[in-house]
């Protein structure tokens, strides 16, 4: 196993990341990417994303703009973390292995609590089980290890109440009844976030590249209905549109076609490019911004480190309908896009909070 090595390129790039490092075992076939934007509330916390990138600068550009977003949404979310992530190259189907994850865990090690990890998309909490026999700075654990168990139950949780908060802004009441939510991505997140909207009296339309995912929905929510690819559920007759799978669903072509008033998902790094939340503004659509509204995870894994409580955890996930409001309020205010006030409000806390570090405390 090789030292992890430094990378410094990104800050000739104005990233504004703390720390990125690269990691990798050959014997295991580890080949990772840390990223730690920010550490001024506290230890960066950000999940693992095991994923077979084509090129190891795709992976690098995901991570980048992943930890950064981790920052902002525990900023937002109230947490005294900083924000982080990491990448493992490699297809998870075929390459993870208990020694792979432990190596990974070694490298996490190295970074003495800077960073903690977490599961994300293609990892779970029993890989973070296997990563956590040679760190100390894990969570996403399972129950049997004193963990949070899945953190996609709180995530939908988070989205489904960013929703409510939408829903009244945009049509006076904190509910989807009688609304048509339209989902793409029904795996771990989405497939929670179904329930709640069938529970709240909503049409339901779902899409995912995984037959089988679409399928365990119809089967439990037989109301529910499906359409081939994300391409047909945008040009659906949508209320809300709700995206939960992989990163950049909102792009030019989307907005221009997209008849859904509200667009409120869980899905990371939602807009395609700079100037989509302008867009959708001009479009009279409603943007909640997505690190804001999934923050349900964060805020469950997070509380693994006071000594795990569901109940909790959930009511602080459930502050994520009053933060959508406040968001929303600010917005309106001072004339900008949900997204640009919701990095505003990050931003502040992150200087305000992040300052008190510079007082010196007498031991």
């Amino acid at each position: 196993m090789t030292a992890p090595q430094q990378y410094a390129g990104v800050f000739e790039r104005g990233t504004g990341h703390e720390q990125v490092v690269f990691c990798h075992d050959e014997p295991t076939g580890l080949k990772a990417i840390i990223a730690i934007y920010s550490t001024a509330l506290g230890p960066a916390l950000g999940g693992t994303r095991f994923y077979p990138y084509a090129s190891e600068q795709d992976a690098l550009e995901d991570v980048l703009n992943l930890s950064k977003g981790m920052a902002y949404k525990a900023a937002l979310a109230g947490l005294d973390l900083g924000g982080g992530k990491a990448v493992i190259i490699g297809d998870p189907a075929t390459v993870k292995s208990e020694a792979l994850l432990r190596a990974y865990g070694r490298f996490v090690q190295s970074l003495n609590g800077r960073y903690f990890t977490a599961c994300d998309v293609g990892t779970f909490p029993d890989d973070m089980d296997n990563v956590a026999r040679e760190c100390d700075f894990v969570t996403g654990r399972t129950v049997a290890h004193g963990g949070a168990g899945d953190s996609s139950v709180l995530t939908a949780y988070g989205v489904f109440q960013g929703m409510r908060a939408a829903a009244e802004v945009t049509w006076g009441a904190p509910t989807l009844r009688g609304r048509t939510v339209g989902v793409a991505g029904v795996g771990k997140v989405g497939h929670h976030l179904v329930t709640h909207l069938i529970d709240d009296g909503a049409e339901v339309i779902v899409t995912d590249v995984s037959r089988q995912a679409v399928d365990r929905v119809l089967a439990e929510h037989p109301g529910v209905h499906a359409v081939a690819d994300t391409a047909a559920l945008v040009r659906s007759e949508l209320d809300v549109y709700a995206p939960c799978a992989l990163g950049g669903a909102l792009d030019d072509e989307v907005v221009e076609v997209l008849s859904a008033k509200i667009v409120c998902g869980a899905a990371n790094n939602q807009l395609a490019h700079g100037g989509i939340e302008k867009q959708l503004q001009d479009h009279g659509i409603l943007y909640a911004p997505d690190y804001m509204v999934n923050s349900g995870g964060l805020i469950q894994v997070a509380d693994e480190l006071e000594g795990f409580s569901f109940d909790r955890a959930k009511q602080r996930a459930a502050g994520v309908y009053d933060t959508t409001l406040k968001v929303f309020a600010l917005a309106a205010d001072e004339g900008v896009p949900p997204a640009v006030a919701a990095d505003r409000l990050a931003e502040r806390r992150m200087t305000e909070v992040g300052r008190l570090r510079g007082i010196w405390l007498d031991s």
